[in-house]
């Protein structure tokens, strides 16, 4: 989400974090932000997330508050996650986010003057499978197989990722301020191998969260674009 997400999102795609920024999965699309909003992404930079849009009009500081919706899930209908599940991990990306944010802006309930309304939503997650998934990382033997996956499809074997798209507006007139979609899958690393199934999304939201916040504050304090 504009380097804002991130996701949500956060610090880079560094090879020996617990997770590491991917791919945006195009075939997932922009079910929450629309076909229109969608066609205007483009590719970040290396310290960017994912695809994004920032609106070129826009004056960022003015906005000193933020406000956080509660976190979607928009996945289809054959989403392997349960319902249960998809209600928990909104919860805890919901209060990751605020919980970052508030470590850079006051956070409110209400819309206002100089206010910015922060929506996600997930479009997509996958579970790790915790028992194989120490085996491939702790298991010298496997690593060289580890890295035919990663080169073939992106991801590790039984790694766990998810994807997330978000917007950026103002809370009182609804302009657009930016939009993004991004992407993190389970890093290959020790630190990454005790994890139970939703560790390593948990870890990305967390990382989501840390990034969006320290990147709208760079942004509304006029140290550079998000």
């Amino acid at each position: 989400m504009l380097a804002v997400l991130g996701v949500m999102v956060v610090a880079g795609g560094w090879s020996c974090a617990t997770t590491k920024r991917a791919t945006v999965n195009e075939a997932v699309a922009c079910p929450f932000l629309g076909p229109t909003l969608c066609a205007k992404l483009t590719p970040g930079t290396d310290k960017e997330l994912g695809v994004r849009y920032v609106n070129p009009n826009a004056d960022w500081t003015q906005y000193s508050k933020v406000m956080v919706a509660p976190v979607t899930f928009w996945a289809g209908d054959d989403s392997s996650v349960s319902a249960s599940d998809q209600q928990a991990l909104t919860n805890y990306f919901y209060q990751a986010l605020r919980e970052q944010m508030a470590t850079q802006f006051p956070v409110v309930d209400q819309p206002g003057s100089g206010v910015m309304l922060l929506q996600v939503a997930i479009d997509d997650a996958q579970a790790a499978v915790p028992v194989l998934r120490t085996i491939s990382i702790l298991v010298p033997q496997a690593h060289p197989l580890d890295a035919l996956k990663y080169l073939a499809t992106g991801t590790y074997p039984f790694a766990g990722q998810a994807q997330v798209e978000g917007k950026i507006t103002d809370s009182m007139t609804g302009k657009l301020l930016g939009a993004a979609v991004v992407r993190r899958i389970g890093g290959n690393t020790v630190k990454a191998a005790d994890q139970w199934q939703w560790g390593d999304v948990q870890n990305a939201m967390n990382t989501w969260a840390r990034h969006l916040a320290e990147r709208l504050h760079a942004a509304t304090s006029g140290q550079t674009l998000p």
